[in-house]
């Protein structure tokens, strides 16, 4: 399993990368890999308001139906909306194919989540 060392993790198995002062959210490998195929993802619109660990996007898989939830506060920049015809990239390389793109709330929100060493005691 794949876990990056430079991203923070949700007990959930969502990803941030932060970039620029904006955050990359995504699903991590331990994610895809549970749900298998994925067949579809709703997304958020740009400008709507996301709140950390609330829900921000549904996704679909052949096995299962899941929520995702935020990972931190702030306000979609950008959607990947390349996701939306081609949901399967998330499992191809569920780290380079982010799910949205936010601008920051407060950034005092990384301290609630977890590194990479944290994140794999949850994945075992």
């Amino acid at each position: 399993m794949n876990i990056p060392k430079d991203l923070y993790y949700t007990e959930t198995h969502e990803w941030v990368r932060i970039e620029d002062g904006f955050a990359y959210i995504g699903i991590t490998d331990y994610a895809q890999d549970s749900l298998g195929e994925i067949v579809f993802i709703e997304l958020p619109e740009e400008n709507d308001q996301v709140t950390q660990f609330s829900e921000f996007a549904a996704i679909e898989s052949v096995k299962a139906a899941s929520d995702l939830n935020a990972p931190l506060s702030g306000v979609v920049v950008t959607v990947n909306e390349e996701l939306e015809d081609n949901p399967e990239l998330l499992n191809e390389d569920p780290y380079e194919n982010w799910i949205i793109k936010i601008e920051i709330e407060d950034k005092l929100e990384l301290n609630k989540l977890l590194n990479a060493e944290e994140y794999a005691e949850v994945c075992e």
